[in-house]
């Protein structure tokens, strides 16, 4: 009897301990309302142009216990870019720039994580263009996670930057009169989903 005893407290000991690393993993969705993918090409050397992707997929798990272990992956329509001009959206639009027929998704996935401060890090993973992939590192800051004022939902924030040359992933059109250096900077606000939640501390 007691061996029983101590038996089955061994498994709920452990079956508590795994509810808990569960809970310590949260998922979020993006709230794509509030979320933006923007990078800036110089032109010509006149002024650092603006574009945008509308549409893209994805999530991203955080890892409270280790933060190193957070995933993120996300696809991106390359079809949806937006440089405030139909003319301008074609052309990119062509194979000069992203052949979004022939390349209709580029992708990133991160392969690692190094915490840099208190509310920074590096997320490094595989950006996928025009089926070339290369390491990117994201410089990321996490501006603020809680319960939103309006939803009630527990939203996390980030801020996120990168550089990266676009003749890496064999986009050499206009080169060198439109820049080779591509700024990347995304804003994030995504939603954790409730199952996620519970068990944890919502601060």
């Amino acid at each position: 009897m007691k061996k029983f005893l101590l038996v089955a407290l061994s498994l709920v000991i452990s079956s508590a301990i795994a509810t808990q690393a569960r809970a310590d993993i949260e998922t979020y969705s993006f709230d794509k309302a509030h979320t933006q993918i923007l990078f800036f090409v110089n032109h010509l050397g006149f002024s650092n142009s603006q574009g945008e992707f509308h549409e893209y997929d994805g999530s991203f798990t955080f890892d409270r216990g280790q933060p190193e272990n957070s995933k993120i992956n996300v696809t991106i329509k390359t079809s949806s870019i937006d440089m405030d001009d139909e003319k301008w959206d074609a052309h990119m639009k062509n194979e000069d720039f992203f052949d979004v027929e022939k390349f209709p998704d580029m992708t990133f996935k991160s392969t690692g994580i190094e915490v840099t401060g208190e509310n920074t890090a590096n997320i490094t993973g595989d950006l996928t263009i025009l089926d070339v992939t290369k390491p990117v590192t994201l410089a990321v800051i996490h501006n603020k996670s809680a319960k939103h004022a309006f939803s009630g939902k527990f939203v996390a924030g980030l801020s996120a930057t990168a550089t990266i040359k676009r003749s890496d992933f064999g986009m050499t059109y206009g080169l060198p009169m439109i820049g080779d250096d591509v700024k990347i900077m995304i804003e994030v606000e995504a939603e954790r989903a409730e199952e996620a939640g519970e068990g944890v501390n919502n601060k």
